[in-house]
């Protein structure tokens, strides 16, 4: 790995370091970051103290914390060694999952292969992508291995950007023709029909974030291109109806706000040499009161399906800003404090 690590001397119980040193000093520069920021990132989330000597960085603080920015430094560090760059959202992403699995939302029976100490990377025109969680790491693996995908968790945990990004790489790479993304035109507070303009212009805003994805991984000129051509379609969930989708790769973003109706109609769209990823967060539902989500219909009809992979993620898996997983958290604690609450009032009547 190019590090010599000198933390486990046996005074290591009582002397409260940790003393990492990194044999090139140019990568040392890119791990510490401009003016020491990435140093600075780790020492507030972690409660440490860095301190560089040299080709060293002595780590100070308790002894887990100190241990685990040891671990963090050390993964970074062989990052960069791979020619890969460092950034806030890959530090976070080391602090959060520090190499364990525990927590990543993989269900059992599902991803086998966790890609334990394996490169994952998706090319696409403009960039490559690298997931940064082991769950996003299995959910990659299963849109190149199955047919059909599920991506199901909150806001912030890549399931759209990283399906469109696979999309991107296997039709630039001639393995379908086409890429058709999809979204229920659901009105989640706002009335659909008084927004300006024809039926483009009203549900273009609704499609948006499927716009942001594809100009992520394409040139701006080739996405319109394609869209003029027909090589990549972006259209609401009713216009699906009727369709059958062969040579494609297709996704349905917000799937929570499908009908039970509306997404047998998607799944049977199906076609021959064709991809479909589903994604949608259980926790967003927006379709009326007494209206069944199709997402949680259909996973629990098709689970027992080998070929279909499910693929689950949690706030540990948010790569958003680090509030957005703590936010998540304190919705889904008050989500759980309530039902405890309902159930109890059930019990005592």
């Amino acid at each position: 790995m190019g590090i010599a690590d000198l933390t486990t001397a046996p005074e290591a119980k009582v002397t409260p370091e940790v003393l990492l040193e990194f044999p090139d000093n140019r990568l040392l520069i890119d791990l510490c970051g401009e003016f020491d920021r990435n140093l600075t990132h780790i020492e507030s989330h972690l409660g440490v103290q860095i301190i560089r000597r040299g080709n060293q960085l002595v780590v100070m603080g308790e002894m887990d914390a100190r241990e685990k920015a040891g671990e963090v430094l050390s993964a970074l560090y062989e990052r960069l060694e791979s020619g890969k760059a460092v950034e806030p959202g890959d530090i976070d992403a080391e602090i959060r999952m520090g190499g364990t699995q525990d927590g990543t939302g993989t269900r059992d029976g599902d991803q086998m292969e966790m890609f334990k100490g394996s490169d994952v990377e998706i090319k696409t025109r403009k960039k490559t992508i690298e997931p940064r969680t082991e769950a996003q790491k299995a959910y990659v693996q299963s849109l190149f291995n199955n047919e059909l995908a599920f991506g199901i968790g909150p806001a912030g945990t890549g399931k759209t950007y990283l399906a469109v990004a696979v999309g991107v790489n296997m039709f630039l790479g001639g393995h379908v023709d086409r890429m058709i993304l999809s979204r229920p035109a659901v009105e989640a507070g706002e009335k659909l029909g008084y927004l300006p303009g024809d039926m483009k212009d009203k549900v273009d805003p609704y499609m948006q974030p499927l716009y942001d994805a594809l100009n992520d991984f394409l040139p701006s000129k080739q996405v319109t291109k394609l869209i003029e051509e027909k090589k990549i379609e972006i259209a609401p969930l009713a216009f699906m109806r009727g369709r059958t989708l062969a040579n494609a790769f297709v996704v349905l973003d917000e799937a929570q706000n499908a009908t039970t109706m509306q997404m047998k109609m998607f799944l049977t769209r199906l076609g021959e040499g064709s991809r479909m990823v589903i994604t949608g967060d259980r926790s967003q539902v927006d379709l009326p009161r007494g209206v069944d989500s199709g997402l949680r219909d259909a996973e629990g009809l098709l689970k027992g399906i080998e070929q279909i992979s499910f693929n689950y993620f949690t706030s540990k898996d948010v790569v958003r800003h680090p509030l957005v997983a703590k936010i998540i958290e304190a919705y889904d604690e008050a989500s759980q404090k309530a039902m405890a609450r309902a159930v109890k009032q059930a019990r005592e009547k």
